[in-house]
């Protein structure tokens, strides 16, 4: 199972959540920061429909494939606050 982190930083005079290289907006503070990652977390892995998708790779190329509704990853937030 894909397993991502949410991590809890400060960002542009107060506080966001990072994944990967993507920051989310600012938020006031950390409690709300950590809030909003939380939910973003739990949507995360949240079930939904099986559906086609196409995506376009780094070469330009196409792909389509079929996304299991079910094949969510684990989600954490991590504060390192």
């Amino acid at each position: 199972m894909t397993k991502v982190v949410y991590e809890i930083i400060e960002h542009d005079g107060g506080w966001a959540f990072k994944l990967g290289d993507t920051i989310s907006q600012s938020f006031l503070t950390h409690d709300a920061a950590y809030n909003a990652a939380k939910r973003v977390a739990m949507e995360q892995m949240r079930p939904g429909e099986t559906v086609g998708i196409s995506w376009e790779d780094a070469r330009g190329r196409w792909h389509d494939e079929i996304a299991p509704g079910d094949d969510r990853p684990e989600a954490e937030v991590r504060d390192n606050a």
